[in-house]
C-alpha cells in the first residue's frame, strides 16, 4: 500500500530548489541509489510483505521525509540534525521540534568532504562534511541547527568547519564514566535544553519531556523487540533488512517509525510461529561489531549475507546500541529526568570511552544470546577509536572462545572481492 513501484519519486525538485541544493549534481545521487539498493534489497527471496515500508521510504528518502520537515518550519517549528546516538532526541522533541539523523553514508560525499579536510579523515566524517558543503543532502540543508559532540577529534574539528556554514552546538561528552562524568553529562543536558529552549522559542516542561522521554522509549522497545526475534534458531528477517530498518529509526517520524516496526514485528513473529526462515538450515550466524553503517552503507551485510552467512545481531551505534537502555519513566520532575537522561545516555558504550571494558562485555554477551558462530568487527578506515579498540576486542574474544575476524574498510566498493574473499574464508572455517 505505500509502494507508487520502487524508486518512481514523487518530483521533490522545486522543494530542493528552495532549499539551495545543487541539483544537477544530486541528480547523479538519485540515479545511482535505485540500482544499489535493488541488487542489495530487491534481490532478496522471500522477504516479509512489511518490508515494504521502508522500501518507500528508502526509495523517497530525499522527498517524504524532507517535505515533513519542511512543512514543520513553515508551521513555525524547528528542525534539529544529529550525527550522533549521544545527542538526547528526547530533549528536541519536548520543545515541540523535530530532531533528525543526518546523511554520512555514501562514497558520493566523500570527495566533498576531501575538499577541507585531510584525506586520512574517516569516511563517514568526511561525507557528512561533503553532503553540507556540496548541498546535495536535504537534510543537511533544512536542519535549523546541527547538534555535535565530542566522540572524537575529527568530528570536533569538523563541527568547527561547520560551523561557518550553519549554526552548531556540541556537547562535551566526558570520556570515562564515573560518577562525576555523569553529572557532568546531565550539566551538558541541561545546557543543550537551554539552546534548544532558545532556539525553538518552547520551554521544556517536566510533563513535555516525559512525553518524549516515553515517545523515544516506545521507539527502543520496538527495535528491541525486533532484535529478540532475530535471537530465534530459523530467521523470519535478514540482517540487512534489520540494518535499513535500524538506519530508517534516525530519519522517520518516531511514532510512524514505532508503529510500522511493531507491524512488521507482528508479522515476524507468525512468521517464527510456522518455522519460516530466510537463509537455509545451517547458514552461520554472525555478530557485527564497530564503526556505525550509516545509510546508504550496506557493504558488510550483503557481502556477509552473499557469502554463507547471517547477520543476527549489530553491536554498533547503528544496532543494539541505539535502543539497549530505555530511560527511566518514572521520573516526575525536570531535574529527576534529566538524571535519568544522563544516567541512560552514558550507558551508551561506545569505542571514545576509557577504560571500555563494558563494551568487550556487551558483545561476549550478545555473542551467547543471540547465538553466535563467529564475530566480525568492521572499522572504518581511519577511525582510530575503533582501530585501536579491535586489538582489545579480538584479544578478549579469543580468549572467550569465540572465533573473531576483524576487517578495515571504507565506502568504495575497491575492496570488495578482497572482503568477499576474506569473509567467505571465515565462514568456511567456522563450518569445520
Amino acid at each position: 500500500m505505500f509502494l507508487r513501484g520502487i524508486f518512481e519519486m514523487a518530483d521533490y525538485h522545486k522543494m530542493w530548489e528552495d532549499l539551495g541544493m545543487d541539483l544537477e549534481t544530486h541528480d547523479q545521487l538519485c540515479e545511482v541509489l535505485p540500482q544499489a539498493f535493488g541488487d542489495v534489497y530487491l534481490s532478496q527471496e522471500n522477504r516479509p510483505e512489511s518490508m515494504d515500508y521502508y522500501d518507500f521510504v528508502v526509495s523517497e528518502i530525499h522527498g517524504v521525509r524532507p517535505a515533513e520537515l519542511v512543512e514543520h518550519q513553515k508551521n513555525g517549528g524547528k528542525v534539529f540534525g544529529t550525527f550522533c546516538v549521544y545527542v538526547p532526541d528526547e530533549i528536541v522533541f519536548a520543545a515541540k521540534a523535530i530532531a533528525t539523523g543526518l546523511c554520512g553514508g555514501s562514497q558520493f560525499w566523500v570527495p566533498g568532504g576531501e575538499k577541507v579536510l585531510p584525506s586520512n579523515t574517516c569516511p563517514l566524517i568526511k561525507a557528512s562534511v561533503g553532503a553540507r558543503l556540496d548541498r546535495t543532502c536535504p537534510f543537511f540543508r533544512i536542519a535549523d541547527m546541527y547538534v555535535g559532540e565530542t566522540t572524537c577529534d575529527g568530528k570536533k574539528k569538523a563541527w568547527e568547519i561547520l560551523a561557518e556554514d550553519v549554526p552548531v552546538h556540541v556537547m562535551d561528552l566526558p570520556q570515562m564514566k564515573r560518577e562525576k562524568d555523569i553529572k557532568a553529562w546531565a550539566e551538558e543536558i541541561k545546557d543543550f535544553k537551554k539552546v534548544v529552549e532558545e532556539v525553538t522559542g518552547n520551554e521544556v516542561t517536566a510533563e513535555s519531556l516525559g512525553e518524549s522521554i516515553k515517545l523515544i522509549n516506545d521507539k527502543r522497545r520496538a527495535l528491541k523487540r525486533l532484535y529478540e526475534l532475530r535471537k530465534n534458531e530459523k530467521l523470519p528477517i535478514s540482517g540487512k533488512d534489520v540494518l535499513l530498518i535500524s538506519q530508517i529509526a534516525f530519519y522517520d517520524d518516531p511514532t510512524r517509525f514505532t508503529q510500522m516496526t511493531n507491524k512488521l514485528c507482528d508479522e515476524l513473529e507468525k512468521r517464527v510461529e510456522e518455522g519460516v526462515s530466510v537463509f537455509p538450515e545451517g547458514t552461520k550466524r554472525i555478530l557485527l561489531t564497530g564503526t556505525p553503517l550509516a545509510i546508504p552503507n550496506w557493504k558488510i551485510h550483503n557481502i556477509i549475507e552473499t557469502s554463507g552467512g547471517a547477520v543476527v545481531c549489530e553491536e554498533m551505534c547503528t544496532g543494539a546500541r541505539y535502543f539497549e537502555n530505555l530511560v527511566d519513566e518514572t521520573q516526575t520532575d525536570l531535574d529527576g529526568q534529566i538524571d535519568a537522561l544522563a544516567n541512560r545516555y552514558m550507558g551508551i558504550n561506545c569505542a571514545c570511552f576509557t577504560p571500555n571494558r563494558a563494551r568487550i562485555d556487551d558483545i561476549i554477551r550478545y555473542a551467547k544470546e543471540y547465538n553466535v558462530d563467529g564475530v566480525i568487527d568492521v572499522n572504518l578506515k581511519f577511525c582510530s577509536t575503533y582501530d585501536v579498540e579491535g586489538f582489545l576486542v579480538e584479544r578478549e574474544l579469543k580468549k572467550a572462545g569465540i572465533p573473531v575476524l576483524g576487517i578495515e574498510t571504507d565506502y568504495t566498493d575497491s575492496d570488495a572481492q578482497q572482503m568477499r574473499t576474506r569473509v567467505s574464508a571465515f565462514i568456511e572455517m567456522l563450518e569445520k
